[in-house]
């Protein structure tokens, strides 16, 4: 009988590959403690990792050493990893265009302010990047507490939209 535990491969997606899915990408490769190894990518990516999720994570104590913005093409290559699970993470109330990734893996759309977007000061700036880490941090949390390999996948795709939800009602 084979006790190993399976490894889920996550895909965080958003536009730019700045802000959102580079903090989902960090927190799931730490909460996930090795259940889940998580990456990002974005459909048109900036190229830079904002430095205000750098310090955040820093100060988070998360590692930020192999973040990078880069375009989700690079998961389409052959060799790349094959996915279970692909969040979008673009708001779509805001009228962004989030990415749709082919294939089978589990999809469900996590939808998160860009902190990216907001202008201001430094400490408006902050406090955006703080809260979408706080969203984010809630909902993988809730994520890796599920029982995946347990759940058929109409219950897992349902609980998955559920935790996608979480702001909906108020969070």
């Amino acid at each position: 009988m084979n006790h190993e535990q399976k490894t889920f491969n996550v895909l965080f997606l958003c536009t730019g590959n700045s802000a959102r899915s580079i903090l989902g990408e960090a927190l799931l490769n730490h909460l996930g403690r090795g259940r889940f190894h998580a990456w990002s990518a974005g459909s048109h990516p900036a190229g830079t990792v904002s430095p205000f999720a750098i310090e955040l994570l820093k100060k988070s104590r998360l590692p930020v050493e192999n973040l990078r913005s880069k375009s989700w093409d690079e998961f389409a290559a052959p060799g790349s990893p094959q996915f279970d699970f692909v969040f979008t993470v673009c708001d779509k109330a805001a009228g962004e265009a989030c990415p749709a990734w082919p294939g089978q893996p589990m999809t469900a759309h996590w939808g998160i302010d860009d902190p990216a977007a907001v202008t201001g000061s430094d400490a408006d700036k902050r406090k955006a990047f703080v809260t979408a880490f706080t969203q984010l941090n809630r909902r993988i949390s809730l994520f890796t507490s599920l029982p995946v390999e347990k759940l058929d996948k109409l219950s897992l795709k349902r609980q998955l939209d559920e935790i996608g939800r979480l702001r909906e009602k108020g969070e």
